[in-house]
């Protein structure tokens, strides 16, 4: 019997209910079950594909090539479980959905309206088969109660309550206590206004999880408890920890998997193992050392543009035993040549993250130049490969006018639109007329490592999958002509036509990468690429 957990937030957004739910995912793992968890979106787009990461933070792809919300890359670090497309719905996908079947006259003539065609469509998602042997699925739902693009959605979760009944649907609302310091007391009245909205739509949450940075008066608590309907023992403290990770075994502290398992009458539960999460927090809290990444991106103003990308340096510090320090770094000040790169000097490590665009580009090739000419560890990924590509070109080969049509027209298109590429048995094609949304190469895709390199080395096998998201690749046109200046193409397509990997022949460590090996990192399995990188920026700090 599958039973459903429904995650709702309150009070304002932004309070970690993705965490919230890969930490609770975690918590059920630990105790032996199998979880799912899926993230339901009220926006109208119909992916976070086209979005700015300035409005929605970076996009998480999926190995099924799904453009996804970032808080599916939580579900998948916490976890382990890979999601899926069927993980991810916004009101424009359901929408879309249902005009199409629309206009194919599927309804019979019927009226379309939000209740029922728009609520049994989001149900119908929620109930999407979640694979053999899963115990519990977890359904987050994004925004915060009392918007009204979510009205449909906390609809349809709250008739979904009533046809599964108590014994397989649990609601869990996470709300915010804010310490107010001129008057001395943590107040209770914004989590109350907020299960009031709750259960003005007819649903009742089981279990509130409270944001707090400071520990809730038993007195609190229970006033929480009496005006929000809920037993003492179900309001749960969720306050600020050192670091995400602690959050698996703070919760678990609090009684939340207690609770939850309570509410299903589980009482046979098998007790948590939460050894790993100890042991991650051992390495988090008490590294060996520290080693300092330039990380040299045109959204470092906002830390989930690559949230991925963080996460994913941290587990090679755990794998390298070392604390990493991320210094985010704008790309566009280095645009203007004449801007000094002082704020790389002492950097252990410098990392090319992906983007679009030439705005902050030219910084970030300068920033591989100096990584280059320097003997620092660099880290290309996507956009920061074809960049780093353009560089090498320019300056090592003496291709002067090298480019990419990124950019706008150019004689020496170094790095152009993909036009063509092979998924599975079937050619796909691109043009510069095709839509934005969901046309780029998306997904898992295999590359074939030459033996002897260094990635072959690093990975321990000459045959690799990882998760792309681009519009643009190296022309392999001018390979040969950039070889001969030192740069070796240690990774290609199946078929020998699409680049995936670079490397440098005479430098410490220096890899550039076409795919997101971001996306596949996790805690208790770093991705061996970010693990090689700290460890040689590990060894670059003690030679500066």
């Amino acid at each position: 019997m599958i039973r459903y957990i429904f995650i709702t937030g309150g009070v304002v957004s932004s309070l970690g209910k993705g965490i919230a739910s890969a930490a609770m995912g975690a918590l059920l793992q630990a105790r032996g079950y199998k979880v799912r968890l899926r993230k339901l979106d009220p926006y109208l787009n119909v992916d976070p594909g086209t979005m700015s990461p300035r409005q929605h933070g970076e996009v998480f792809v999926t190995d099924d090539g799904a453009e996804t919300d970032l808080d599916l890359g939580h579900y998948e670090r916490f976890t382990g479980v890979s999601a899926r497309q069927s993980d991810n719905i916004t009101t424009g996908r359901i929408y879309q959905s249902i005009i199409e079947k629309e206009r194919r006259g599927d309804f019979l003539g019927a009226t379309i309206q939000v209740i029922p065609h728009v609520t049994d469509a989001i149900k119908e998602f929620i109930l999407t088969d979640p694979g053999e042997g899963v115990d519990f699925v977890l359904c987050e739902i994004g925004g915060t109660v009392g918007d009204i693009e979510g009205l449909p959605f906390f609809e349809a979760i709250r008739q979904l309550g009533q046809e599964l009944g108590p014994e397989r649907a649990c609601f869990i609302h996470l709300t915010l206590l804010p310490y107010i310091p001129a008057a001395g007391e943590m107040k209770t009245k914004p989590t109350q206004h907020s299960v009031k909205e709750l259960r003005s739509i007819g649903i009742q949450p089981q279990i509130l999880l409270c944001r707090c940075d400071r520990p809730i008066p038993e007195t609190e608590k229970g006033k929480i408890a009496s005006f929000c309907n809920v037993r003492p023992s179900s309001v749960i403290e969720a306050r600020d920890v050192g670091h995400i990770y602690d959050v698996p075994a703070a919760y678990h502290a609090e009684g939340l998997d207690t609770e939850v398992l309570w509410h299903f009458r589980m009482d046979d539960a098998p007790k948590p193992d939460l050894s790993r999460w100890n042991e991650i927090a051992q390495t988090i809290h008490n590294p060996d050392g520290e080693v300092c990444i330039g990380l040299v991106g045109k959204y470092t103003d906002v830390p989930d543009a690559y949230k991925s990308v963080s996460e994913a340096l941290v587990h090679g510090g755990l794998a390298n035993k070392v604390r990493v320090k991320v210094r985010m770094i704008d790309s566009e000040q280095f645009d203007d040549e004449h801007h000094p790169l002082d704020i790389l000097e002492g950097v252990h490590g410098v990392l090319l993250p992906g983007g679009f665009g030439e705005r902050g580009a030219h910084g970030k090739m300068r920033a591989a130049r100096f990584a280059r000419e320097r003997g620092i560890p660099c880290f290309g990924i996507c956009y920061g490969m074809q960049l780093s590509v353009v560089e090498a070109a320019r300056h090592l080969a003496g291709m002067k006018g090298a480019s990419t049509t990124e950019f706008g027209p150019t004689d020496v298109p170094v790095v152009g639109l993909i036009e063509e590429w092979t998924k599975g048995n079937q050619k796909i094609t691109r043009d510069e007329n095709t839509d934005k949304g969901g046309t780029m190469r998306l997904g898992a895709y295999p590359a074939i490592l030459r033996k002897g390199s260094k990635v072959a080395e690093i990975y321990g096998s000459t045959e690799i999958s990882e998760r792309h998201r681009h519009r643009y690749e190296v022309n392999r046109n001018y390979i040969q002509q950039i070889e001969a200046a030192g740069v070796v193409f240690s990774g290609m397509s199946p078929d020998g036509l699409l680049p995936e990997i670079i490397e440098l022949k005479d430098h410490p460590w220096f890899i550039g990468v076409q795919f997101h090996p971001e996306l596949k990192s996790r805690p208790f399995e770093p991705h061996p690429l970010f693990a090689s990188f700290i460890e040689a920026a590990k060894v670059q700090s003690r030679l500066v």
